[in-house]
């Protein structure tokens, strides 16, 4: 099985407000996050981690990465400087995009010209926000619990199905 998180900030102290998250320490929110995702993320199932994954020393950094179910592929975001340091067949670092099928995966929101046509961009870094150019998978936007990848997938076919009744709309108001 295939799932997909990202923005988990593992041990990121300042995470806690500037994203609003609803956890009274550092601690409490990596407890849940990790609780939430080895209820759902089975040993040998792979994860899409969209990057920002954690902060801090590395020994700390595998600890918690020791504790989570699966293979962890992480697309390099703009915190995991820390993260680059782990070496194991655990964990799989990606420079830039990953493409799966018709999806394009990336941390920050690509822009709409840098999309494929016929590709959906899914991605991290923006939080609590609503993506504008596709569909944002950090932890606030999905109660910090992975996505399996038919969860994603039918998130996408509704997307879909509002942009086409949105270009409905617009054609009809010409």
């Amino acid at each position: 099985m295939i799932y997909i998180i990202s923005d988990t900030h593992f041990s990121h102290t300042r995470i806690l407000v500037y994203a609003k998250r609803p956890f009274k320490t550092i601690k409490e929110m990596n407890e849940k996050i990790i609780e939430n995702w080895n209820k759902k993320v089975g040993k040998n199932d792979i994860i899409l981690h969209l990057g920002d994954f954690a902060l801090g020393r590395k020994t700390e950094l595998i600890k918690i990465k020791d504790r989570l179910n699966g293979h962890i592929m992480l697309i390099n975001g703009s915190h995991d400087r820390d993260v680059l340091k782990i070496k194991d067949d655990k964990f799989i670092i990606i420079n830039g995009t990953l493409k799966l099928g018709h999806i394009i995966f990336s941390h920050e929101p690509l822009m709409k010209k840098e999309i494929p046509v016929g590709f959906t961009n899914v991605h991290g870094h923006i939080h609590n926000k609503d993506s504008y150019n596709g569909i944002n998978v950090s932890v606030e936007k999905i109660n910090y619990t992975p996505l399996r990848l038919d969860e994603l997938q039918e998130l996408i076919k509704n997307l879909n199905k509002q942009n086409e009744k949105n270009k409905q709309t617009e054609k009809n108001k010409k």
